[in-house]
């Protein structure tokens, strides 16, 4: 059975392998050096203490990870958010992508996330299809924004209402402090999708 569910620091391990290859051998992250994996497990701690670090498995085998990050620091972008997605290679394009990041999207909804943004090395046309697919639409391109495996890497940025942006918004809420009920109902609805 495949299912979507919370993250643990234990599972720091597990998805440190499944992102290595991205970092030695892609340019879809900018990080040259693979995390050690007491800094990978602190990445998912500090997370986890503000925002959604969710696992796809089957079987008990890691497929895939999705996460949410702070957009900007600054008070006032505290209803936008980031978001990183990391599939096994043999998983991508399977589908199982989507319900995982609409489960990511969903629990940023309850928290009063209004913006959801996707930052992508360009060009991905496998990112920006499937980001596109979901509904982003593009908010920015930064020519040359980053040098990596020889050559130079734009960054585009793709963005998705995640609901209204009237003002004022209700406060956000730290993960943490979403009640277990709305969440185990996210996770739940993403099961389903995923079945």
């Amino acid at each position: 059975m495949t299912r979507i569910r919370l993250a643990l620091p234990e599972d720091a391990g597990a998805m440190l392998a499944l992102y290595a290859p991205y970092v030695r051998e892609t340019a879809v992250t900018f990080e040259y050096q693979v995390p050690a994996p007491e800094e990978f497990r602190c990445r998912v701690e500090t997370t986890l203490a503000r925002y959604p670090w969710l696992v796809l498995e089957r079987e008990g085998k890691l497929l895939g990870y999705a996460y949410a990050s702070q957009y900007q620091s600054r008070a006032a972008y505290q209803w936008g958010a980031e978001g990183s997605i990391y599939l096994e290679q043999g998983v991508r394009g399977s589908g199982l992508g989507t319900p995982l990041y609409r489960c990511l999207m969903e629990l940023l909804r309850c928290q009063g996330v209004r913006t959801f943004y996707g930052c992508i090395t360009h060009p991905n046309p496998a990112s920006e299809a499937f980001h596109q697919k979901l509904g982003f639409t593009q908010a920015g391109l930064f020519p040359m924004a980053g040098y990596k495996l020889g050559q130079w890497w734009d960054i585009l940025w793709m963005e998705l209402p995640l609901g209204e942006r009237s003002a004022p918004p209700e406060p956000f809420r730290p993960f943490p402090s979403l009640e277990r009920e709305t969440v185990k109902k996210v996770l739940e609805q993403a099961k389903k999708a995923l079945n």
